[in-house]
């Protein structure tokens, strides 16, 4: 219930201010509804981080990262919009905004690709300023 509080005082009780961050859908930006959001309090839960974010749109899925050895929120979590321009709304006026008491980092998730190589120059191969391998 406490929570459910907080989150009511951060959101104003006029939606129309926070529609002002949204610009036109014509906008770039990538087409994604899939937000990272960074800052988060250890008090976060999925509950809290929805109520927050429903206001700019319908929320489909809300996952918080959890540490798997002590149980506790890594800080971060990823909140999944059904329609794209929601998401980026969402974005522009969250963004640093303060959610239990810490400001939060949004920007969009990028896939997560397991398995792919990663590739990492070598020093031999890179050339200094006068075009001679280190």
């Amino acid at each position: 219930m406490k929570m459910v509080t907080l989150v009511r005082r951060f959101l104003p009780q006029n939606p129309t201010p926070l529609r002002s961050y949204c610009s036109s859908p014509s906008s770039p930006s990538p087409a994604t509804s899939k937000l990272f959001v960074g800052g988060l309090s250890w008090a976060a839960d999925e509950k809290s981080l929805k109520d927050a974010f429903s206001f700019f749109g319908e929320v489909t899925e809300v996952r918080i990262m959890y540490d798997k050895d002590t149980g506790r929120s890594r800080g971060f979590g990823f909140v999944y919009f059904l329609k794209d321009n929601d998401a980026k709304c969402a974005k522009d006026a969250m963004d640093g905004k303060a959610l239990l008491g810490r400001p939060l980092r949004i920007s969009y998730a990028l896939e997560k690709v397991r398995g792919g190589p990663v590739v990492v120059p070598r020093m031999s191969n890179v050339r200094d300023a006068t075009g001679q391998n280190n």
